[in-house]
């Protein structure tokens, strides 16, 4: 733990020279550090821990001890700030007019260490440039896990200040059970703390202004129900809802806080408030309260980040999305491997399914948030599904070659016009997200191709996941994606030629085996046929030419540097093509000149 550091300013000068190893001149640079403190919890191997929810919902807690910050910046471990102007950025976002409103301020993740082709889209530019952008023009960004800047009352699952008044009605709650302490003489101190630190707290017309003095014993109840039995924590709570206010020129304007309110030096810590700090991250400080119910990070699902925020746009906050000028705001790593990043893509589509069959279903969402913003959030928990579907476009065009037949028995001038306008629809769509998003149209294929990749592997097998949890209660459990860690610089990217087996590699191999079949057998019926038609067979190897087309950075991942392939792929791969291409001979056997060639060469 680094100790709070003073309230005046320390100067770097003779202290701090400048060496052949420190070249920086501290000369008119205040050289005070924040306070750091370095968190590990308490953990036993039969509590169940909820992984990166519980471990933030453990920060937030012993934070709200230790310093109580309004504001609070969420980084996973493999990132780092690139541009701290961003932190000011964000914070303006939330003090500014209208930012009492504003939950969390979510910015758009930068990688490094990509290929420079960005072979399986690591860098998801159409996510967040085209997607998010548009969302915050809705009721804002949905929250990605990292890179984000919450509101700390936002956290505590209260309702924006002009939504609801529940928390000035929780204030006096708070307040009354202050006083049950008192008369039990506990705690004298920290009533005097909130005494002093917020006397010009407003509630702005509670709703619970009949509130009685007899309540107090249901304040006793409410608050180790909801928050815990840590009586520093709950006062820290009203501090942390005034110090995020906006800023304001009068200190009696509604809704905001005197000027230099927030000057007050920091008292240095004592082993009273460590040790409190400490007990409030104990495995069993959460049971029989609402954390990770209705408290910071929502647990059950391995997409607790999209959860949390959806909870949030579901009280009616809105967040935003802060794209910084210049430099990247942070910068962190990601799985540039096949398997890896095929499995990163699972998780992610498994933590969509449970959201489909829980409550957090944006169809069950409250009137508080807007449709759009739902539409957004239902497309979010429904996209694994539409797997289904690929799979049997990507299966159709080679059983259009396998059976001899189109894909569409008869034209007329109906299907034309609708297939002429969602093609055009779709092209002005992706012409619409390449102004967006400001990427080149080989950024923007290589998403399509990834989105194809991991329709086919990845969102399947979620599906199945997410069933066997909802049917059986089969819970799957996931490894934390590896990550580049080679500092070789003669091979920077020698994991991405890394080939690992899984068997999320077994559908898309064995589309591309069968597709290759199907293209093999049309051309063999046509050349060997009395009568050809090259131009049936171009129109039918078309479909197929362009799924190929679409799975060529995953056969390319799949052969690695030297192509070295695992046999196993290519045995499961080949069982599967075999099987359902005799299937399909068995079911439509052949007819004419191709069944006389095959009797004559295959007796």
């Amino acid at each position: 733990m680094l100790a709070p550091p003073p309230s005046e300013p320390i100067m770097g000068g003779d202290s701090f020279p400048k060496t052949a190893t420190c070249s920086i001149d501290t000369r008119g640079i205040d050289t005070r550090l924040p306070m750091l403190v370095y968190v590990s919890r308490e953990k036993r191997p039969s509590y169940d821990h909820n992984k990166k929810a519980g471990a933030m919902n453990a920060l937030v807690r012993t934070s709200a001890v230790m310093s109580n910050g309004p504001f609070i910046l969420n980084l996973d471990c493999d990132h780092y700030v690139a541009n701290s102007v961003a932190i000011r950025e964000g914070m303006c976002f939330m003090l500014d007019r209208g930012g009492d409103r504003v939950c969390y301020v979510q910015f758009p993740q930068r990688f490094e260490g990509i290929d420079p082709s960005d072979r399986y889209a690591n860098h998801n530019l159409v996510f967040f440039d085209v997607t998010m952008r548009a969302m915050d023009g809705l009721q804002g960004p949905m929250y990605v896990g990292t890179g984000c800047i919450f509101r700390r009352t936002a956290l505590y699952g209260f309702n924006p200040t002009r939504a609801t008044e529940h928390s000035g009605w929780f204030r006096r709650k708070i307040k009354l059970f202050f006083k049950r302490q008192e008369t039990m003489g506990k705690k004298h101190d920290r009533k005097r703390e909130h005494d002093v630190m917020i006397p010009s707290v407003q509630d702005g017309g509670a709703a619970g202004e009949d509130c009685a003095e007899d309540d107090d014993i249901e304040s006793a109840a409410l608050l180790p129900k909801r928050f815990g039995s840590s009586a520093a924590l709950a006062a820290s709570i009203p501090v942390a809802e005034f110090q995020g206010r906006l800023f304001q020129d009068l200190p009696g304007t509604h809704q905001g806080r005197p000027s230099g309110a927030l000057t007050v030096p920091r008292e240095p810590l004592d082993a009273a408030t460590v040790a409190e700090a400490i007990s409030v991250i104990s495995c069993f400080y959460e049971d029989r309260t609402e954390w990770g119910r209705r408290i910071g990070w929502i647990y059950g699902s391995v997409t607790e980040d999209v959860v949390t925020g959806y909870r949030m746009h579901n009280r009616g906050w809105r967040s935003v999305y802060c794209v910084t000028a210049g430099r990247d705001a942070f910068r962190g790593t990601a799985p540039i491997n096949l398997t890896d990043r095929l499995h990163q893509v699972l998780r992610w589509a498994t933590g969509s399914v449970e959201i489909f069959f829980s409550r957090n279903n944006a169809l069950f969402a409250s009137p508080r948030m807007k449709f759009l913003q739902r539409v957004s959030y239902f497309n979010v928990a429904m996209y694994p599904f539409t797997s289904v579907f690929l799979l049997l476009y990507c299966i159709l065009p080679a059983v259009s070659l396998f059976s001899g037949k189109f894909i569409v028995q008869s034209l007329n001038v109906t299907f034309l016009i609708f297939l002429l306008a969602i093609t055009i629809t779709m092209c002005l769509l992706a012409l619409l997200e390449i102004k967006w998003s400001g990427i080149t149209l080989h950024e923007w294929w290589r998403n399509e191709q990834f989105w194809l990749i991991g329709g086919t592997s990845a969102h399947p097998a979620a599906v199945l996941q997410g069933l066997l949890k909802v049917i059986a209660g089969v819970d799957i459990s996931f490894t934390l994606t590896s990550k580049p860690a080679a500092d070789d610089n003669d091979d920077v990217f020698a994991e991405l030629y890394t080939v690992k087996w899984s068997f999320l590699m077994v559908p898309p191999v064995t589309i591309m085996m069968v597709n290759g079949i199907a293209i093999a057998v049309a051309v063999m019926r046509t050349v060997y046929s009395m009568y050809p038609r090259w131009s049936k067979l171009l129109g039918g190897v078309f479909f197929s030419f362009w799924v190929l087309c679409h799975l060529y950075p995953f056969a390319k991942g799949l052969m690695g540097r030297r192509g070295k392939v695992p046999t196993i792929v290519f045995v499961w791969s080949g069982l599967l093509s075999i099987v359902i291409s005799l299937l399909w001979v068995y079911i439509s056997p052949p007819t004419g000149a191709m069944r006389d060639y095959m009797e004559f060469h295959f007796p």
